[in-house]
C-alpha cells in the first residue's frame, strides 16, 4: 500500500489467533493488535480524530499548540498529528510512566512536563490540573481532553468496532480489554452490541483503580497506587459508559506483567503491561466458555515502551513480580502428585455410561466430579451436584446416561504451563484441569493436588 502521510496508515490492525498461551481452552481467542498502529498504540486513532474534530470546529488554528495530559500513548498519537500538520505539542505525564515514553515524546519534538502520581486529580500538581493550567496560559492552545472528548469513543465506533466485526466474520462473542479513558470499550461496545446485543463486553481493571468498585457497588472509593500504565483511573471518565459493560474483573500488577511477558514468549506478540492485564482478565473468563465462543482480547500498545520495567528482569525482581518459585510448571505438579502416592489410574466415565454407574464410582472413590472421555479424549465432566439435582427432580437415574447430565470438559494445559495458568483455570465453576502428557495420556489436577504439590515441593526444597 502507498499513503500520502503517516496518519493514513492508522487503523486496520489485524486479529491474530492465540494458540500456545490458550492451549486447552475451548473458545477461539484472538488478539486485536492495535500495537501495530504506526505510533505503536491504539491512541493513534483518537489522536487524529480529536485534532481533526477541533479543526472543523475552529478550536485549533494553524500554528496552535496541543496540550494534553497523557500516560504516553495518547501523547504519541497527538505528536504524530502535530508533526504532520505543523502544530506544537506539550504533554503532562505522571511520574510513574516509563522513561521510554518520556524520551519517545521528546524525540517527536514535544515538550514533556512530569508531575507526581500520588496526588488527587484536582490537586494543582496533578498532570490533569497542570494540563488545564497550561491550556489557559499558552496562546492558541487546544486541550483535547481524551477523558471527556466524544471523538474518543466515536472513532472506535466508526473504525475499531467495525474492523473487529468484519474480521471475525460476525462471530465475536466476547470482547475483553483494559479501561482508561473508557473510549475504547465504549465505542467498540456500542458498535458490537448494535450488531449483536449478546456480545459480552468485559472490562479489566488493575487492583488499585476505582472502576471495578464503581461498576459493582456504585461508589468510587479511594484509589490506591498501582504500577501498570495507561489503564485504570482514580475518577470516572466521562467517556466510560458503564452501561455498555457486562462485567469488570480485577487483575494485579504482577499478573499483568507476567502475562505480558508470556504473550511475547509464547505468541511473539511484544506488548505492554496493559495487554497483560487484558489477557489475565481473559484467563478468568476462558474456563467457562465453549467451542462456540469467539473471544477478542485487546492489545493496546507495544512492549518497546517498557524495556526498563516489564521486560527488565531486575526491575521485575526488585518489585517481586517474578514467577512463583515452587512449583514452576504443571508437569512438576503432576510429578509431585505421583510421589505423594496418589493412584495414577484415572477414574473416568464414558458418555454412554448410565448415571447409576457414575454415582457408584463417585461413592466408591469419594469424588465430587468425574471426567468424561470418548475415544481417549476428554469431552465433558459430571458433578455430584447435578446427580443430586436430578434425583430431587424425581428423575430415574437408571434411564439416563452421562451425556445427558455432563457439563463442559475441564481445560487442557500443556506440561510447560506455569502455576499461575493452572490456578487461573481452577475456579469455583471449574474445579480441575487436565495436563496433556501426549499420546492420549492425561493427568488431572485439582485444587487439592495444587496445594499439596506446592507444600511437598516447598518442604523438599528447604535446606
Amino acid at each position: 500500500m502507498r499513503y500520502d502521510n503517516i496518519l493514513e496508515a492508522i487503523g486496520h490492525t489485524p486479529l491474530i489467533r492465540l494458540n500456545r498461551i490458550t492451549h486447552g481452552f475451548k473458545a477461539q481467542v484472538y488478539a486485536k493488535c492495535d500495537y501495530l498502529n504506526p505510533g505503536g498504540s491504539v491512541k493513534d486513532r483518537i489522536g487524529i480524530a480529536m485534532v481533526e474534530d477541533a479543526e472543523r470546529r475552529g478550536l485549533l488554528k494553524p500554528g496552535g499548540t496541543i496540550v494534553e495530559g497523557t500516560s504516553g500513548n495518547t501523547g504519541m498519537g497527538l505528536a504524530l498529528v502535530a508533526a504532520v500538520k505543523g502544530y506544537k505539542a506539550v504533554f503532562t505525564m505522571a511520574d510513574k510512566q516509563s522513561k521510554e515514553k518520556v524520551d519517545m515524546l521528546k524525540g517527536m519534538g514535544a515538550e514533556v512536563i512530569v508531575c507526581p502520581t500520588a496526588v488527587a486529580p484536582d490537586d494543582p500538581r496533578s498532570y490533569h490540573s497542570v494540563a488545564n493550567k497550561l491550556t489557559e496560559d499558552i496562546p492558541n492552545a487546544f486541550h483535547p481532553n481524551q477523558y471527556e472528548n466524544p471523538s474518543n469513543p466515536e472513532v472506535h465506533y466508526h473504525t475499531t468496532g467495525p474492523e473487529i466485526w468484519e474480521d471475525s466474520e460476525g462471530r465475536v462473542t466476547h470482547f475483553i480489554a483494559g479501561m482508561g479513558t473508557g473510549g475504547t470499550v465504549t465505542g467498540i461496545g456500542r458498535y458490537l452490541k448494535e450488531q449483536n446485543p449478546n456480545v459480552k463486553m468485559i472490562g479489566v481493571d488493575p487492583v488499585g483503580s476505582i472502576l471495578y468498585e464503581f461498576f459493582h457497588h456504585g461508589a468510587e472509593g479511594k484509589a490506591e497506587t498501582y504500577k501498570v500504565e495507561g489503564i485504570g483511573e482514580d475518577f470516572c471518565p466521562g467517556n466510560l459508559d458503564f452501561s455498555i459493560l457486562d462485567d469488570i474483573v480485577q487483575v494485579t500488577d504482577k499478573d499483568s506483567f507476567l502475562w505480558a511477558r508470556r504473550l511475547a514468549r509464547l505468541e511473539g506478540i511484544f506488548a505492554g503491561g496493559s495487554a497483560g492485564t487484558a489477557l489475565a482478565g481473559a484467563m478468568q473468563i476462558l474456563p467457562s466458555l465453549s467451542e462456540k465462543d469467539f473471544v477478542v482480547v485487546f492489545i493496546p500498545d507495544t512492549g518497546s515502551r517498557y524495556l526498563s520495567k516489564v521486560f527488565n528482569d531486575e526491575w521485575m525482581k526488585d518489585n517481586r513480580y517474578t514467577e512463583s518459585g515452587l512449583p514452576l510448571t504443571a508437569a512438576e505438579l503432576v510429578e509431585a502428585k505421583a510421589v505423594m502416592g496418589q493412584p495414577h489410574e484415572m477414574v473416568k466415565l464414558a458418555p454412554s455410561d448410565p448415571l447409576t454407574l457414575a454415582l457408584d464410582k463417585m461413592q466408591a472413590h469419594d469424588f465430587s466430579q468425574l471426567p468424561v472421555f470418548e475415544d481417549e479424549t476428554p469431552v465433558g465432566a459430571l458433578y455430584e451436584d447435578d446427580l443430586l439435582r436430578l434425583t430431587l427432580e424425581a428423575k430415574d437415574l437408571k434411564k439416563l446416561v452421562v451425556r445427558e447430565a455432563m457439563r463442559a470438559a475441564f481445560p487442557v494445559l500443556l506440561p510447560v504451563a506455569a502455576i499461575d495458568q493452572v490456578t487461573a483455570c481452577i475456579t469455583t465453576n471449574c474445579p480441575a484441569v487436565f495436563v496433556d502428557l501426549g499420546d492420549h495420556r492425561y493427568e488431572i489436577l485439582t485444587k487439592y493436588d495444587l496445594l499439596h504439590g506446592i507444600a511437598r515441593l516447598a518442604r523438599t526444597s528447604q535446606p
